[in-house]
């Protein structure tokens, strides 16, 4: 049973929400305080947190900062909506996803089914993709550039090898919202740019010095491949 901690402190929204998952199956626990949750998060063996962004004392985004310094957990947050500034902060900071509220549970249920997917690992079954001096292994979700272990998210690897498949042709923001955060795409959702961005920072740039990943205006996303063409 996959299990969920909610971070919120709306106790009301948290008792709703954990029957509503529980109904479909998820072992749903609650956290109301922003530290508590941060230790609770990082101390137990969760699949999934729902983390909201407007918490007392320990505000969401600095919980998300502890979170993110020890463990690869799929975060998806909870922002208000309209609230672009938050929204981003947290997909910079690591979050796999965001739902503004208020929202429809149903809409909530299917970003977190959406980052476990892409969570989920299958030791030994995924194969090894080579690009110049990137390596990224599907099976254990792991990346390495000139032999240096590079941390990703979910997002970001699944983003990663999205384009590492197709380098040196361009993939669409559509395609890649589609295939990568599994949801339909829309024209004001720019959270797969913001995802592009803190992957170009882990990466680094290639041995050359130029960009791994360019910027197609009006197209979308290429991983590019050396001039040798590995």
């Amino acid at each position: 049973m996959e299990r969920v901690l909610l971070i919120d402190d709306d106790t009301e929204l948290c008792e709703l929400l954990g029957r509503f998952l529980g109904s479909e199956g998820f072992d749903v626990s609650a956290s109301h305080d922003g530290a508590e949750g941060a230790r609770r998060a990082l101390g137990g063996d969760f699949s999934v947190v729902v983390l909201d962004v407007m918490l007392p004392g320990l505000g969401g985004l600095d919980v998300l900062r502890r979170i993110r310094a020890a463990s690869a957990v799929p975060v998806v947050m909870l922002t208000a909506r309209g609230e672009d500034m938050d929204r981003i902060l947290g997909l910079e900071l690591g979050a796999d996803d965001y739902v503004p509220k208020p929202f429809n549970p149903r809409e909530l249920l299917a970003r977190v089914r959406a980052v476990l997917r892409r969570s989920a690992v299958s030791p030994g079954a995924g194969d090894r993709i080579a690009i110049g001096d990137l390596e990224a292994d599907t099976g254990e979700r792991s990346v390495r550039t000139g032999g240096r272990v590079v941390d990703t998210t979910t997002v970001e690897f699944d983003l990663l090898v999205a384009l590492a498949r197709e380098a040196g042709r361009v993939v669409s923001r559509e395609d890649l919202v589609r295939t990568v955060l599994g949801r339909e795409f829309t024209p004001f959702d720019r959270s797969i740019d913001t995802h592009v961005s803190n992957l170009r920072k882990k990466l680094g740039p290639r041995p050359d010095g130029l960009e791994r990943i360019k910027s197609v205006r009006g197209a979308g996303y290429m991983y590019t491949r050396p001039a040798s063409g590995g």
